[in-house]
C-alpha cells in the first residue's frame, strides 16, 4: 500500500519549513554567543597633551617646493636642480625654528621624483614636511 496525498504526481503546494527552522536556529545561536562580545570595553591609551611645549610666536613662512610634470624642481617658484635642492634642504634643516617644507606634486608627476625629494628632507633632518595641492 502506498501513500499518497491525493495528487498523482502533481507539484507540491505545500513549504517545507524544516530547513527554514534549522537555519534560523543556527543563526539565532550565533548571536547569542557573539552579542556578548561586542559590549566588551577595548582600552585605549590616548596621547596627553603636553603643557610644557609653547607654540612660537612668529613661526618662519612656510617653504613651497613644487614638482612639475616633467620633474623639474621650483623652490619658492625658483627653478633649481637636485644638488641645488638639497643644498636648500641642509641649510633649512640646520634652523632651529624649521620653517614648513610644503610640497606641491603635479598629479602626473612621477612617484619616483616625489619619493627621492623626500627622503632627501628626511635624511637632512626636516620634521615639517606637507603636502599642498594647488589645483
Amino acid at each position: 500500500m502506498a501513500f499518497s496525498s491525493g495528487n498523482s504526481g502533481g507539484p507540491m503546494s505545500e513549504i517545507n519549513v524544516t530547513p527554514l527552522v534549522d537555519v534560523m536556529l543556527v543563526l539565532l545561536i550565533i548571536f547569542m554567543i557573539t552579542a556578548p562580545m561586542l559590549s566588551h570595553k577595548i582600552k585605549i591609551d590616548l596621547p596627553q597633551p603636553n603643557p610644557n611645549i609653547v607654540n612660537p610666536e612668529n613661526p618662519p613662512d612656510p617653504i613651497r617646493l613644487q614638482i612639475r610634470q616633467d620633474g623639474s624642481l621650483y623652490w619658492n617658484d625658483t627653478p633649481v636642480d637636485e644638488l641645488g635642492l638639497k643644498a636648500q634642504i641642509a641649510v633649512v634643516a640646520s634652523q632651529s625654528n624649521q620653517p614648513e617644507l610644503q610640497i606641491d606634486a603635479d598629479d602626473a608627476a612621477q612617484y619616483e621624483v616625489v619619493a627621492r625629494v623626500l627622503s632627501d628632507a628626511k635624511g637632512q633632518g626636516l620634521t615639517k614636511i606637507g603636502f599642498v595641492n594647488s589645483n
